[in-house]
């Protein structure tokens, strides 16, 4: 079987006898060695048009972002909130395509060819193209792994041996109701990092985090060795700080995705108000 393991370099190596630095192992040794965690940020592809969007991220990863998701615009959303809905469809309206997704990924892989990108989707647009055929296609256009948010590990048998054979992390999630038997079992199948998502419900904007985070993320870390991220509802410095005190990585998705809506009239103003945006939640 082709297996991916990580050296203490950082560097990614498969059965095939073939190397490639490993992106996002790297971001989060780098972050750690700073002491510090390494800041996710989440934006819809597309929104609110390819143009704009490549100058967000681009801008975003200029700010000090150290790994970016970029959401995969469809027309069903189901784990997004109204904000990331909104954006999905911002973007679907303006012609958004997946040859499009596959234009924005090779134009920031391009300026920034040492950052992670993953590609935040759902099950029904990969398996429309065809498992394989449309991880290759993401691998060969930049993006280093991908959070499929309604696949399971019980069901991506597929999805896992086409991301293994590719070279592409696949991040699972946790969530607070997820008993401890099947952390054990998403944990197994995940690759580049854990996500936990802190909160029931969808994505958007909190004003408070959960009480118990701590023991949630070390109840992730018994079962594996992989980076925990936290995200859904982390929308000020305050929470940037305090998840960053618990986990490796903290992702910051609405509170991006509601300056991209606010500027909607100005475009030219979203990269300029996004930095402005992060250098605010880090301090």
């Amino acid at each position: 079987m082709h297996t991916i393991g990580l050296d203490p370099w950082g560097i990614s190596r498969d059965t095939t006898g073939m190397s490639q630095p490993d992106r996002i192992a790297v971001a989060f040794q780098n972050a750690r060695r700073e002491g510090r965690a390494a800041f996710v940020a989440y934006v819809c592809g597309g929104d609110p048009t390819l143009e704009v969007s490549a100058a967000a991220v681009e801008a975003l990863l200029g700010a000090g972002v150290d790994i970016i998701e970029i959401g995969v615009a469809f027309s069903d959303p189901l784990a997004d909130g109204l904000t990331n809905q909104l954006a999905a469809q911002r973007a679907l309206q303006n012609g958004m395509t997946h040859g499009k997704l596959l234009e924005l990924i090779r134009r920031v892989r391009g300026k920034f060819p040492q950052k992670p990108i993953i590609l935040y989707t759902y099950y029904n647009l990969v398996l429309a193209q065809g498992v394989a055929g449309y991880l290759g296609r993401c691998k060969e256009a930049g993006a280093d792994g991908v959070l499929t948010l309604d696949c399971p590990p019980e069901e991506a048998g597929e999805l896992l041996e086409a991301s293994r054979a590719l070279g592409l992390a696949n991040i699972f999630i946790v969530a607070p109701t997820t008993p401890p038997g099947r952390i054990a079992r998403i944990a197994r199948d995940a690759t580049g990092f854990v996500y936990y998502v802190s909160r029931e419900g969808v994505t958007g904007e909190r004003a408070d985090l959960v009480a118990n985070l701590g023991e949630s993320v070390a109840a992730i870390r018994a079962h594996t060795s992989l980076p925990v991220v936290v995200g859904f509802g982390i929308s000020t410095r305050e929470h940037v700080a305090a998840v960053g005190r618990l986990a490796d990585g903290v992702v910051v998705g609405s509170a991006l995705v509601n300056v991209i809506a606010s500027h909607a009239g100005e475009p030219e103003r979203i990269p300029g108000a996004l930095v402005a945006k992060v250098r605010a939640l880090l301090g």
